[in-house]
């Protein structure tokens, strides 16, 4: 019985509760009748003890029986029921590209390995819609990046399956940060990685330092779809595998597990995104997050508190630590020959 029909029984709605009061009715007479005979054998006390047993127990024989009748002679509702549980496999677009190079999903093994993906991920709604509502907030930047450093726009669905962009995510073997540099090889792209700065947490900073590497493994390899393969093995995995089996075409490679399934996670991010409407994924424009606005303040001078220096430019340390993510330690070292850009909310209220 659904929980709305149970409490407009209470003003006596449901049919249950009508055929329970009308036999509690004759059962109350008979208790009193049996009072008024046999009073000297029996107690108030016990002829109403007896009376809440009975009620109980009718009203629970009462209840089974009408979801029961009601199950039997409704079976559309058991098989609606039946439907919502149901789970079917999405369908596989007809066709899919990455940054203007063609999937061929003509190939069995392709198809499979794309579908695989998409069955993980388009049954995993919750990670999906974060994804959108936090996408809004991070793509322009990451767009803008790319674009200006001459990388396809498809790459910011490749930061979505390094990090989720989440500046501070990190991986079991120590990658940080939206596009996960290692802490060696980040000084590399121009990345600063101490105790105090942490820069591959810095979004335009580290879009732009793996835009160097994407070009550079373009350069090595001739198709994009390598180069972020290569991002994921490293150009020399890439590479030796690329050498031994005679092919640089990522479709044709045997490569280890997490690459094999690496460009189909990009590809996967890329169609539902693109497609989240119409695939049921719905986001409405409130639902979004947005920009957070800020003003820039250079910092050419040290900072021995932040928390001070926060409370100081109209804000604090939390909201510092949040705008600013790459900002690891409570105090900062900045000269004019080493500055920094610090974000602030534009609203000094907050």
């Amino acid at each position: 019985m659904p929980t709305e029909q149970f409490f407009a029984a209470e003003k006596l709605k449901h049919p249950v509760f009508k055929l329970y009061y009308v036999q509690l009715g004759k059962i109350l007479r008979g208790i009193f009748f049996v009072y008024y005979k046999y009073t000297n054998a029996l107690t108030m006390k016990k002829l109403t003890i007896i009376a809440t047993a009975i009620s109980i127990t009718l009203l629970f024989v009462l209840l089974l029986s009408q979801i029961t009748n009601q199950s039997k002679a409704n079976p559309q509702s058991r098989a609606n029921a039946d439907a919502v549980n149901e789970f079917r496999p999405p369908a596989l677009p007809a066709q899919l590209s990455f940054a203007g190079e063609e999937v061929p999903l003509e190939r069995w093994d392709v198809k499979e390995r794309l579908d695989r993906e998409l069955l993980i991920n388009s049954y995993s709604p919750a990670t999906i819609l974060f994804l959108l509502k936090l996408s809004n907030r991070y793509f322009p930047t990451i767009s803008e990046r790319l674009k200006a450093n001459g990388v396809p726009d498809d790459f910011k669905y490749l930061c979505i399956a390094e990090s989720n962009l989440i500046a501070g995510a990190t991986s079991k073997a120590g990658a940080v940060g939206f596009w996960q540099f290692m802490n060696g090889t980040a000084p590399g792209y121009g990345l600063e990685a101490n105790s105090l700065v942490d820069e591959r947490m810095d979004l335009r900073k580290a879009t732009d330092a793996a835009c160097q590497y994407l070009k550079s493994a373009y350069a090595k390899f001739g198709t994009w779809t390598a180069a972020a393969a290569s991002y994921n093995c490293g150009q020399g995995g890439y590479n030796g595998q690329a050498t031994f089996q005679q092919t640089k075409n990522y479709y044709d490679l045997h490569l280890p597990e997490e690459t094999n399934r690496y460009i189909f996670r990009i590809l996967t991010f890329k169609h539902i995104l693109e497609n989240a409407d119409a695939l049921g994924f719905k986001v409405t424009a409130t639902d979004l997050y947005n920009e957070i606005p800020y003003r820039s303040v250079t910092v050419t001078s040290s900072i021995s508190n932040l928390a001070q220096w926060a409370i100081n430019n109209g804000t604090s340390y939390k909201i510092l630590k949040l705008m600013n993510p790459w900002i690891k330690g409570r105090s900062l070292s900045a000269s004019a020959a080493k500055s920094y850009v610090i974000k602030l909310p534009a609203n000094t209220s907050q």
